[in-house]
């Protein structure tokens, strides 16, 4: 099984990007399956129906998301449409909108699980990550899913890494994502797990994480708010590819993905 995870999609120059290069690239590498994190795909802070509707409708099978999820009021009932495939985080408090895992069955009759974390380090003080990861990798090994994916979205490397070695063994992949910036530390683990600690954004690379340079440094040098404007043009796409042994649910091999969408 060949699947792909493109990193934060950051609004309308993301939206495009995966508009443009997603279809080219499960053509050419054959890929299976297509997973991508929207949770700053409206605007470069929340999702709305449209945004998520539009990445679905461009190739990617299922979204995931992170803190930002919840920036749009609307988003809230269509999380909870029993066909909806946004996922929130898992290890939000029971009551909070929509389901954190899924399933999804790629047309070779292959089953993947997925599952959306958020971490805990310089952020919100949510529901165990690592808890959360052992009670729903318990319960899709219980319907005989093999093959499971992690999108583990949090600031901090050492609680990525962490995660990474937590599950080594149990997981097909822990990919990681939030912080927009793609490392280069893509591996295999022991127990035969993918990981890399952040796959990158989609969105405008002559920017400070997708947002409008300027006003990022003068924040920094100020300390008081600035316009949150998105940054155009020189938009790329990033990402991680993972193959899958559908047979023992180990991870083949990873490979960091980054192409640029022409102008």
């Amino acid at each position: 099984m060949k699947i792909l995870f493109v990193g934060d999609i950051v609004g309308k120059p993301g939206r495009n990007a995966v508009r443009q290069l997603v279809p080219r690239l499960r053509e050419q590498h054959a890929l299976d399956l297509c997973i991508g994190n929207s949770e700053n795909s409206a605007g470069g802070a929340g999702i709305t129906p449209e945004s998520a509707d539009e990445l679905l409708e461009a190739g990617i099978d299922l979204l995931t998301s992170g803190n930002h999820t919840f920036a749009k009021r609307e988003i809230g009932p269509y999380l909870n449409r029993p066909e909806s495939r946004q996922l929130r985080p898992a290890n939000y408090p029971e009551g909070a909108p929509g389901r954190g895992h899924a399933v999804l069955t790629a047309s070779s009759g292959a089953r993947l699980g997925v599952i959306n974390l958020e971490g805990r380090v310089f952020m919100k003080p949510l529901d165990c990550p690592f808890r959360t990861a052992d009670r729903l990798i318990e319960s899709m090994r219980a319907q005989g899913v093999l093959c499971i994916f992690v999108d583990m979205h949090c600031e901090a490397t050492s609680e990525k890494n962490a995660m990474g070695h937590y599950l080594d063994g149990r997981v097909s992949a822990v990919l990681g994502s939030h912080t927009h910036i793609q490392t280069a530390d893509e591996r295999v683990l022991r127990g035969g797990t993918a990981y890399i600690t952040d796959v990158g954004m989609c969105g405008p690379w002559d920017s400070v994480i997708g947002l409008r340079k300027e006003n990022a440094i003068e924040r920094f040098l100020t300390q008081r708010h600035s316009s949150f404007d998105l940054a155009q043009g020189d938009v790329h796409l990033q990402g991680a590819m993972v193959e899958i042994d559908e047979a023992t649910g180990r991870a083949r091999s990873i490979a960091r993905v980054q192409q640029r969408v022409a102008e």
